[in-house]
């Protein structure tokens, strides 16, 4: 019989992929994890594998459009200071490289340089470098080297996206409103404010149209949802694909006459292809899945998509895009442990209600065997963000050892139009945690056993964890908090420069709402935290430092409260390596064990 730690284990040594690019040749650029973390692999036409990197942390990367040559974006120790070089694949290594096997393109490790698209000729990449706050946009030649900023704007730069005739470039920002951001056009006449930088509304760049006089957006511009949208260079909007009840996410081909339109439903997507006017190509031939990655073939002909449902931790398949034909490349099941793989739950959709009359969407993965009716409440990160029903390492293990674990998207979760992901900005934030209280009390109506319920979250999530502990103290016997937030005000005080005032629109702003912050913050409640804490934390994380996790520690020392700190020399903002997995989440599972299955007196 496999032990529930054994067993966490087999689950946690599932190999992932993830599709990354395509070339003209049909190779498929990915990531795969076999070597502990995220490396880069060569997918042949007839499916030969060709490993290509092995360096000491996770990286991305892209084709050069007409070469063979791929672009690596790669940091150092999760730190997120990425580092961008060129890897060449006129001879395919024999062995997988390190950084000594890369040529350097950009630099420079005390800054953030971060890859956002790849031409024929240049790479464009924002970097923090000039004040160590701003996003610059830089495209770099990659003959000369030359570099000339096309963006210096100010703000947090998300994407960028490059006309066909390489003379505009649309960058994509965070505005300072909640959930929301913003567009600017560069081109040789100078900046265009293309969307309105206070409108609190949500844009995505999904491409350029084929003659670069417009683009294409997935945005809930004036409407509550996601629609497909037609932006022109003079202001004009027109709606090309919507549906009143979900959002839709777009990528438009190369060629910018034919896009993905993905259909979101309750955490998975159902995929199709549209022209470029909005109108039905072909549905694609697969079950609703998380579509990790759409990647387009540089003819338009087909793209790749990372598919990823509860139980494939991520297969790679191609689809022809007049017929959305499906050709699997690779079956991430394979690497699924073949004693495991039959065992796998599929969560079921709830509706909970709360108090206040909303309801909040939940996934439930209930346990095969939990005579003692025990239950973990596993919140999102984010928080403008949601809870897909993805391959989740976690979940399963947790439900294969007798656990009923609930997946909430609570209040401020995206994924559900705009009203639901705005119900936390500011001084609302209090009441997603109330949503947690909502929760434990609807566990009875589905036969399980408050007393004997945890919470579990990493990034938000992990504040989430804190803030139910702390506020809710009658309510959860237990915690696991991965690098979570134990005070918003020094969370803020303290997370990188350039990640401040992003982080200020969603929780408040230190110099103007201090007095909520302080209320809004666990560590404000110390003296009513009695459940034990089990806390991960990386040293090198640039968004939740590590001493949000040591203060939360030094304090339930002080007042005896059970706390395991795990700090890992080599991680950022969560666990990238799979041998940190290894030691830290079995460890965390029989801390629950020990704290939810023990006999009661």
């Amino acid at each position: 019989m496999t032990s529930s730690s054994d067993l966490f284990r087999l689950l946690l040594d599932t190999r992932t992929w993830t599709a990354l690019d395509v070339d003209v040749e049909g190779r498929v650029l990915a990531g795969h994890d076999d070597l502990g973390s995220q490396q880069l692999v060569e997918i042949a036409g007839d499916g030969a594998r060709t490993p290509l990197t092995d360096l000491a942390s996770r990286c991305t990367g892209r084709y050069v459009p007409g070469r063979r040559a791929v672009v690596v974006q790669h940091d150092q120790g999760g730190d997120e200071n990425y580092q961008i070089s060129l890897l060449d694949l006129i001879e395919p290594p024999a062995s997988p490289l390190g950084l000594d096997g890369l040529t350097p393109l950009v630099h420079d490790e005390a800054h953030m340089n971060a890859l956002l698209d790849v031409t024929e000729s240049s790479i464009v990449y924002s970097t923090n470098r000039r004040n160590g706050v701003d996003m610059d946009v830089v495209v770099r030649d990659l003959t000369s080297g030359e570099e000339r900023v096309v963006y210096d704007g100010g703000g947090y730069v998300a994407t960028t996206d490059v006309s066909h005739d390489e003379k505009s470039v649309a960058v994509t920002m965070f505005s300072l409103q909640p959930s929301s951001t913003s567009i600017v056009v560069v081109d040789g006449t100078g900046r265009h404010d293309v969307t309105d930088a206070d409108e609190h509304a949500d844009h995505h760049v999904a491409g350029w149209t084929a003659d670069d006089g417009a683009l294409v957006l997935t945005s809930d511009h004036e409407r509550e949802f996601h629609a497909v949208l037609r932006l022109g260079r003079d202001g004009a909007w027109r709606t090309l694909v919507a549906d009143d009840g979900h959002d839709l996410g777009a990528r438009l081909s190369p060629d910018g006459r034919l896009m993905v339109v993905a259909v979101h439903l309750d955490g998975l997507d159902r995929l199709a292809v549209h022209d470029v006017d909005g109108a039905r190509v072909a549905a694609v031939d697969l079950d609703p899945v998380v579509p990790m990655s759409v990647v387009w073939a540089p003819d338009s002909s087909a793209f790749a998509v990372t598919t990823v449902t509860p139980t494939d931790p991520g297969s790679i398949v191609r689809v022809e895009a007049t017929t959305g034909a499906v050709t699997v490349l690779v079956d991430g099941r394979d690497g699924i442990p073949a004693d495991v793989r039959g065992r796998l739950v599929t969560p079921t959709v709830h509706r909970i209600p709360t108090p206040d009359g909303e309801a909040v969407p939940c996934f439930r993965y209930a346990a095969p065997d939990n005579p003692r009716g025990a239950s973990v409440v596993h919140i999102h990160g984010g928080p403008e963000a949601e809870a897909a029903r993805g391959f989740a390492p976690t979940l399963q293990a947790l439900a294969l050892a007798g656990f009923d674990v609930l997946v909430p998207n609570i209040r401020g979760s995206a994924g559900y139009g705009k009203r639901w992901v705005s119900l936390d900005d500011g001084d609302l934030r209090l009441h997603s945690v109330a949503d947690l209280a909502a929760i434990h009390a609807w566990l009875p109506s589905v036969g399980l056993d408050p007393a004997r319920s945890a919470l579990w979250g990493g990034s938000y999530g992990g504040y989430m964890v804190l803030a139910g502990v702390a506020m809710q103290p009658e309510l959860w016997a237990a915690g696991v908090d991965i690098v979570g937030m134990s005070s918003l005000v020094t969370f803020l005080e303290n997370t990188s420069e350039y990640r401040r005032a992003v982080r200020e629109r969603e929780y408040g702003s230190l110099t103007d709402d201090r007095d909520f912050l302080l209320r809004a913050s666990p560590i404000t409640y110390l003296d009513d935290i009695a459940a034990p804490l089990f806390v991960i934390h990386g040293a090198n994380d640039p968004r939740v430092p590590l001493s949000e996790a040591e203060q939360i520690k030094a304090a339930l020392d002080g007042k005896g409260v059970p706390c395991e700190l795990r700090v890992y020399a080599d991680e950022g903002h969560g666990l990238a390596k799979r041998a940190n997995r290894l030691d830290a989440y079995p460890a965390a599972l029989q801390f629950l064990e020990e704290h939810l299955l023990a006999d009661r007196p």
